[in-house]
């Protein structure tokens, strides 16, 4: 069953695993402070209704403050597919809770391969483009670059050229813009699988769909092959040899912090060098010999840096408010019809997900309000998975499905599109 308007769904196996049993915790907890004996069990019952009571309404202060939109210990889907039942003394699992309109709740099914292999392919575990030898040497040469930066920082505090506290904040923004080019570059842009097929307002809108003539799968709206990635990717904004890898849906995020914290690194960087050498007058303010050499390179790297990420922030930012990415935006430019641009703006939630602002400055995956919405297409095994559910039957788990080796899209994705 698709998800009602103004319900969300998300595939963040990570924070459905860490929520736990609500439910069995809450009866588990319930069980533990009646088990006592006396005074004490009472005792223990009243401190637990305080806690309730003084905590309950701080916790939703505090996430109504921070933007969580939803509370993953009671709002996700609550079932546990890797459940053993011969574990826990042939006690079947409980059935969960069912949501009511407008909640949320996270599809704890993963269905991602655990091979170790890396490549681009449905059956790596682990995404990395390893076809583009010019990609992995410019990503290669960032890393060098911003540790270059980091060491030539380092030495200006080990010679007393900088207060420690100056050199301490660099390495730290450089530390968050490594660790955000590394999630850009091993996350799965957002990759179109053999048995997408489309949303059901997608069916119900529109007659005829667009098929990809090099993966011969459902091509979801503004998504498009990447002739190096091999693959289709939902909300493609461009190939970035940098990254060695696409920007899309699922990994906009980590692009976009890497810009930011990049462009931050490079303006803090020369303001530091601009005051050093204009405004410091003392001999305190000396750079040592060999570091000179060191920040005079270092300052033409950060030259170049700051005019180009803020070039690109320029343009993501544009296409973000405009919901046109920069190859869709190359295309229309070319045929002259950009004034017949029909796009929404992408929302923030849609970037950065719904688990809080004081998740968005982190390079950690977005939990989307509604994943099928963000990625353009929706799967046959999810929607089976929730059709069960929602009829209060067990879950099983179904095969997947293998791509025809013809022209024809396989029968069982053609149930699911229109007549």
């Amino acid at each position: 069953m698709p998800p009602q308007d103004g319900e969300g769904t998300g595939t963040n196996n990570n924070a459905a695993a860490a929520a736990g049993y609500a439910e069995s915790s809450d009866s588990q907890q319930r069980a533990g402070t009646s088990s006592g004996g006396g005074g004490g069990s009472t005792g223990n019952a009243s401190n637990a209704s305080t806690r309730r009571t003084i905590l309950g309404p701080l916790r939703s202060c505090l996430r109504h403050s921070c933007g969580c939109d939803y509370d993953p210990t009671t709002e996700h889907l609550d079932y546990d597919y890797t459940y053993d039942e011969t574990k826990r003394g042939s006690k079947p699992q409980p059935m969960p809770r069912m949501r009511g309109r407008g909640e949320y709740y996270l599809d704890s099914f993963n269905g991602e391969p655990w091979g170790c292999s890396f490549g681009t392919g449905e059956e790596n575990g682990i995404w990395m483009n390893s076809g583009d030898q010019a990609g992995t040497i410019m990503a290669a040469l960032v890393w060098l670059l911003m540790l270059y930066s980091a060491a030539t920082v380092t030495l200006l505090t080990i010679t007393n050229g900088i207060h420690p506290l100056l050199g301490m904040i660099y390495c730290t923004l450089v530390a968050l813009s490594l660790s955000s080019h590394a999630k850009t570059s091993l996350t799965d842009p957002g990759s179109v699988p053999r048995t997408a097929v489309p949303q059901e307002t997608q069916r119900r809108d529109h007659t005829q769909h667009s098929m990809c003539g090099q993966c011969q799968t459902f091509k979801p709206p503004q998504s498009h092959h990447c002739r190096i990635c091999n693959r289709c990717v939902s909300r493609m904004d461009h190939h970035c040899p940098w990254m060695n890898n696409c920007v899309g849906a699922a990994n906009l995020k980590h692009f976009v912090l890497f810009l930011v914290y990049t462009w931050t690194c490079s303006a803090y960087a020369l303001a530091v060098f601009g005051w050093n050498y204009f405004f410091c007058g003392d001999e305190e303010c000396t750079f040592h010999v060999i570091v000179v050499h060191l920040v005079r390179v270092m300052t033409i790297l950060c030259v170049g840096a700051f005019l180009f990420t803020s070039s690109m922030l320029m343009n993501v930012t544009y296409g973000i408010m405009t919901g046109i990415g920069t190859i869709d935006r190359l295309k229309k430019k070319a045929t002259n019809t950009m004034s017949q641009s029909d796009e929404e703006p992408i929302p923030l939630k849609d970037v950065f997900g719904i688990a809080g602002y004081h998740t968005w400055p982190l390079p950690v995956d977005p939990v989307f309000d509604n994943y099928d919405v963000v990625m353009g297409h929706s799967t046959p095994q999810r929607l089976s998975r929730e059709h069960q559910l929602m009829e209060r039957r067990r879950p099983e788990l179904t095969p997947d499905l293998v791509a025809a080796p013809t022209m024809e899209m396989p029968q069982c994705v053609n149930d699911f599109l229109p007549v």
